[in-house]
C-alpha cells in the first residue's frame, strides 16, 4: 500500500489531538480534585475561664425623701437654702411670720416689754441630704403643715435593678455586683434589699444595689448591673464559629481534621457561652487536635479540605 504525503499529514494531525486531549483531560482532573477540597482555617482547643452571665438595666434612686413642712400658717421671711444644696440635720432652713404678728406687728411688744413677742417661727431641717424640690420663697403665705422643701436623704441612695423573677435564684442578699456607669466606669455595689412587690406587666422584682462611693451621682441615672449566673475556671472551649448545629438545635458538633485534607464530624456537648467562646463538656479534645473554624458550614461528615491562612 502506498502512503501519499497528505496521508502521512493526516496520520501525525490524528495523533496531535489524541495528545491535546489527554493532556486536557489530565489538567481537567487536576482542576477536579483541586476544587473538591474546601478552603478553611483552623484551631486548637484552649483551657480558658468562663463567665456566663446577664446584662440588666439599673437606675439611680433615693428611697428615703423627708419634707419641711410649716408649723404654722403665716408669711415666709426667711429662705436660707436653695435647689440642690446639701444640708445637714438641724440647718436653719425658714422663718415664718405668722399672719397674727404681721397684723399687730410690735404693738404688744410696744403695751408690755417684758413679753418678748415676735411671732417667728423657725423651720430647721429634719434629715441631712440635698434639697431636691423647693416649693415657697420669700414673702409666700403658708398654712400649717404645708410642705415647703424637699430633702432627699443620701445615706439611702441606691441603684434599683428590675430582675426578672426566674432569674432571682441566681441574686442574693449581700451578694456582690458589678455596675458599668454611661462613660465606662464600673462601681462595686452590694444587694442590699429586695422589694416586696412583682411588676405585674413585666414580672420583675426591685432589687436595691448599694454602692459605697465619694462620686455625686445624680438620680435617674441608668447603669448596668452584671449577675454572674455561673464562672468555669481551666475548661476546654472553642470559637462559637467552630460549633455546628442542626436546625432546631438539638445536636451540635465540629468538624475535625484527621490529617491535612481530611475533616470528620464529631459530635460535642456545649456547656456555658462567654463572648465569642463556647465550653465543651464532651469529648476531651487534644491540643494536637486542629478544629475547623471557619469553612465549616455545610460539609458532609467526610469532608475534602484545605487549610489556609487567616
Amino acid at each position: 500500500m502506498k502512503h501519499t504525503p497528505l496521508k502521512y499529514f493526516m496520520y501525525g494531525l490524528a495523533a496531535l489531538l489524541l495528545s491535546c486531549h489527554d493532556k486536557d483531560k489530565g489538567a481537567d482532573d487536576e482542576d477536579t480534585k483541586v476544587a473538591s477540597q474546601t478552603p478553611v482555617t483552623v484551631t486548637t482547643i484552649s483551657d480558658s475561664t468562663l463567665t456566663d452571665y446577664i446584662d440588666l438595666s439599673a437606675t439611680s434612686t433615693i428611697l428615703q425623701k423627708n419634707f419641711v413642712k410649716s408649723n404654722a400658717n403665716g408669711y415666709i421671711e426667711q429662705v436660707n437654702t436653695q435647689l440642690g444644696q446639701n444640708v445637714s440635720k438641724g440647718q436653719l432652713l425658714f422663718t415664718v411670720k405668722t399672719k397674727e404678728a404681721q397684723a399687730i406687728g410690735n404693738s404688744i411688744n410696744v403695751l408690755d416689754t417684758g413679753f418678748k413677742f415676735s411671732g417667728v417661727n423657725r423651720i430647721k431641717a429634719p434629715a441631712p441630704g440635698y434639697i431636691s424640690q423647693l416649693s415657697h420663697q420669700k414673702g409666700d403665705y403658708v398654712q400649717d403643715g404645708e410642705a415647703l422643701a424637699t430633702i432627699n436623704d443620701r445615706g439611702s441612695f441606691v441603684f434599683l435593678m428590675q430582675l426578672p423573677y426566674e432569674l432571682r435564684q441566681y441574686v442574693k442578699q449581700g451578694q456582690t455586683v458589678d455596675l458599668t456607669l454611661p462613660g465606662g466606669t464600673v462601681l462595686q455595689a452590694i444587694v442590699s434589699s429586695f422589694m416586696q412587690a412583682v411588676d405585674t406587666v413585666a414580672q420583675t422584682q426591685g432589687v436595691a444595689l448599694k454602692v459605697k462611693t465619694a462620686q455625686q451621682i445624680p438620680e435617674n441615672l441608668i447603669a448596668k448591673a452584671r449577675i454572674v449566673k455561673s464562672a468555669k475556671t481551666n475548661t476546654q472551649s472553642l470559637p462559637k464559629t467552630a460549633i455546628l448545629t442542626n436546625e432546631t438545635q438539638t445536636e451540635f458538633w465540629v468538624m475535625k481534621l484527621i490529617n491535612p485534607t481530611t475533616a470528620i464530624k464529631v459530635p460535642v456537648k456545649e456547656g456555658i457561652q462567654a463572648g465569642d467562646r463556647v465550653e465543651i463538656l464532651s469529648p476531651t479534645f487534644t491540643k494536637n487536635d486542629k478544629i475547623v473554624a471557619t469553612g465549616n458550614y455545610g460539609l458532609p461528615d467526610t469532608a475534602k479540605v484545605k487549610i489556609i491562612a487567616r
